[in-house]
C-alpha cells in the first residue's frame, strides 16, 4: 500500500507543472490557487458527507487545520510561484527537495525522533543528483538581488511545507484522517488567500477556455484531492522525513514528461544525476538491520 501511495504521489505531482503552466495568462496566480483549493475542499466535503465519513473535530483540531491550511494550501504556493519569477525552476526544485532534510530535523526538534543516517544520506544524494540534473540551468543564471529574494522565498515555502507535514502527522496521531483534515485545511487556506486577494484588490476573473478549465480540474482532482491525500497518508504511515523524498522525484518525472512533450534532451551530467537520485531513493527506503547487541541479547 505504501509503495502504491508513493508512486501515485510522485506521478501526480510530477505532472501538475503542465497544468500550472496552462493556467498562466488571464487569471491572476493567487486567484487560480483560491479556485483550486476551494473546489478541492468542496469535492472532499461532498464525498465525505455523502459517505458519512467526515470526522468531528474539536477546537484544537480546527486550529491545527487553520495552521495546516496556511502552511500547505496558501503561503507555500505563493512563495514558490513568486520565487519562480526570479530564479530558475530547477533551482526552486532543488530548494524544495530539501524538505526531506527539514522534515528529519523538525521531527527531531519537535517530536524527539532520532534522525536516521540513511535518510539524511539518501536526501543528500538526491540533492546532489538534482544539482546535476539542473546544472546547465543553474550555471547559466547570474546571481542578483532578485535571486537572493527568490531563494529566500523558496526556502520559506519549503519550511511551510515541512511544517504542514508535521501538523498532519500530529492530526493523524490524534485519530484524524487526512481526508477530513485536508477538507478543512483547504477550506481555511483558500479562504485566507481569498481574503488576501480582496485586500490587495486582485480581481476574481475567470477564464472559461477549455485549456484553463481542464487544467484547473486536473489540479483540483488528481493534483489536490488525490495527491495531497495520498502524500499526507504516507506522512502518517512512513514518517515525514521518508515521505518527503517524493519531492526529490517530482522533478525527475517532470523532466521525463518534458523529454516527451517539449523535446528535452538528456545529457551525461543529467544521467549521472538520475543515478544519484535513484540511489538516494534506495538508501532512504532500505530496511535497517537491528543492532547486533539487541540481537545477541534476544539469542541469550
Amino acid at each position: 500500500m505504501n509503495l502504491f501511495l508513493y508512486l501515485l504521489t510522485v506521478l501526480i505531482w510530477g505532472t501538475t507543472w503542465i497544468a500550472l503552466k496552462l493556467q498562466l495568462g488571464v487569471v491572476a496566480i493567487p486567484v487560480s490557487i483560491v479556485y483550486r483549493f476551494a473546489l478541492a475542499a468542496l469535492v472532499l466535503f461532498a464525498s465525505l458527507l455523502l459517505g458519512r465519513r467526515l470526522q468531528p473535530m474539536n477546537r484544537r483540531g480546527h486550529l491545527m487545520c487553520v495552521a495546516q491550511g496556511l502552511c500547505l494550501f496558501c503561503v507555500n504556493f505563493m512563495c514558490f510561484l513568486t520565487a519562480s519569477q526570479w530564479v530558475p525552476s530547477g533551482l526552486v526544485a532543488v530548494v524544495f527537495s530539501t524538505a526531506t532534510l527539514w522534515n528529519a530535523l523538525n521531527a527531531r526538534v519537535f517530536f524527539g525522533q532520532r534522525i536516521a543516517g540513511h535518510v539524511l544520506g539518501g536526501g543528500a544524494l538526491g540533492l546532489l543528483g538534482l544539482g546535476l540534473l539542473f546544472w546547465p540551468e543553474l550555471a547559466g543564471h547570474s546571481a542578483s538581488r532578485e535571486t537572493l529574494v527568490g531563494l529566500a522565498l523558496a526556502l520559506l515555502g519549503t519550511l511551510c511545507f515541512s511544517a504542514g507535514n508535521l501538523l498532519s502527522s500530529l492530526q493523524q496521531k490524534a485519530g484524524l484522517r487526512p481526508l477530513t483534515t485536508n477538507a478543512w485545511g483547504m477550506l481555511y487556506g483558500s479562504g485566507m488567500l481569498a481574503g488576501y486577494c480582496l485586500v490587495r484588490g486582485i480581481p476574481f476573473s475567470v477564464d472559461w477556455s477549455a485549456q484553463y478549465i481542464g487544467s484547473l480540474l486536473y489540479l483540483v482532482i488528481p493534483g489536490s484531492v488525490i495527491g495531497f491525500t495520498a502524500y499526507l497518508t504516507l506522512v502518517g504511515r512512513m514518517g515525514p522525513e521518508r515521505a518527503a523524498y517524493c519531492t526529490v522525484l517530482f522533478p525527475l518525472v517532470a523532466l521525463n514528461v518534458s523529454a516527451y512533450a517539449e523535446g528535452y534532451r538528456w545529457t551525461a551530467p543529467a544521467l549521472a544525476g538520475l543515478v544519484l537520485v535513484m540511489a538516494g531513493n534506495l538508501l532512504v527506503f532500505r530496511k535497517q538491520r537491528p543492532p547486533v547487541l539487541a540481537v545477541a541479547g534476544k539469542l541469550a
